[in-house]
């Protein structure tokens, strides 16, 4: 067994390239110079780590997660300070979901410390890519993919982990601006039981007709309800949604369904640090609803690591068009985005430990 990632190997790209100057202009579309990359064989654990120059996987067409979907992933983020300094937000966080997640689909765990090293390994080597302007960000996309090639269904007997780098700004093109969002009861997330709280292919894929056809309806995105009664709401698009009621925040409880986002623990962390009471607890649509309409309902806004906080400003259930107080984005969750923006890049202090510098390993 190794200690750390001892015996990385590294091979520098021999013609690195220049970084386009609208390298973040749209999200996840431009990847840097080189990734990250560990196998898995039965028998022999997870061995062999290494840095080399971005390539195609080149996978053959009957490798596993190509047929039965046997992949995890996680998205975090890096940040130039007004220092100059570069600094991951909450990595032990994302390598913790992305070992849980890999528990959930039958793939072995990597230990946490060796994923928190191959994230800060591989964004020290193309620390050039980090963009310095505020509201840009490199973002670390880790995934573990079903390797072997066979398609007899069974967990894998070799697996592949890999790690790429984007530099992006702003998720959504509103930007800031509020978004709007539609109430499905004809498609569902996930139900009880499922895949709902792991960070897989399957619960992405399963989103995107919904939220075709939320856009076709002139929505930005979907307002996920449960599997069971498509009552009860969980998620807004790839976000934890909250919502303020009067005085009080509330969010829908981890109850499986539902993914533990990293952003979603900051933001309460932050709201309880500072006296509100926050509940996480069941919310009904129309709850929801009638509070918009009666002027109870005082913001909404989702949480994620790559929108960070998103304000919604409206709200579509059964042919309705509902608006969320004045449309405009709320005090708290204006409050919210400042500091965490804020702390992520070195703006502000940090008292929970949550940014992690990058050091300079050669």
């Amino acid at each position: 067994m190794m200690e750390g990632l001892q015996g990385l190997a590294v091979r520098r790209a021999t013609e690195p390239r220049e970084v386009p100057a609208d390298a973040t202009a749209n999200f996840g579309t431009v990847f840097t110079d080189h990734m990250f990359l560990m196998r898995y064989e039965s028998g022999q654990g997870w061995h062999g780590p290494k840095i080399e120059p971005l390539h195609a996987l080149g996978l053959v067409p009957g490798t596993s997660v190509l047929h039965y979907g046997q992949a995890v992933f996680d998205g975090l983020k890096g940040f130039r300070g007004k220092d100059g300094e570069i600094r991951l937000f909450r990595p032990e966080a994302h390598a913790r979901r992305l070992r849980r997640s890999a528990e959930r689909l039958a793939i072995p765990p990597l230990a946490e410390e060796w994923v928190v090293e191959s994230f800060l390994r591989l964004v020290d080597i193309d620390r050039g890519w980090v963009p310095g302007e505020r509201g840009t960000a490199i973002y670390l996309r880790p995934a573990i993919i079903a390797s072997e090639p066979a398609i007899g269904l069974h967990p894998s007997h070799s697996y592949l982990y890999f790690l790429i780098l984007s530099p992006v700004g702003a998720y959504y093109a509103e930007g800031a601006a509020p978004v709007s969002i539609v109430a499905t009861e004809e498609f569902v997330r996930a139900a009880p039981g499922g895949l709902g709280e792991a960070k897989t292919p399957a619960n992405y894929a399963a989103s995107l007709l919904a939220a075709e056809r939320a856009k076709e309806a002139g929505f930005t995105q979907v307002l996920w309800l449960d599997a069971v009664e498509r009552r009860w709401i969980e998620e807004v698009g790839t976000m934890n949604i909250m919502v303020r009621l009067g005085e009080e925040v509330v969010t829908p409880p981890l109850s499986g369904t539902i993914l533990p986002g990293v952003t979603r623990d900051s933001a309460l962390a932050l709201m309880r640090s500072w006296g509100l009471k926050v509940s996480e607890r069941p919310l009904a649509i129309d709850a929801l609803i009638a509070a918009a309409k009666d002027g109870a309902l005082a913001e909404v806004w989702g949480t994620g690591t790559a929108a960070v906080v998103s304000p919604v400003g409206e709200i579509g259930w059964r042919g309705e068009r509902v608006r969320v107080a004045d449309g405009k984005a709320g005090a708290l969750t204006r409050r919210l985005n400042d500091a965490l923006t804020a702390i992520q890049y070195a703006e502000a202090p940090d008292p929970y430990g949550w940014t992690v510098p990058v050091p300079v390993f050669n």
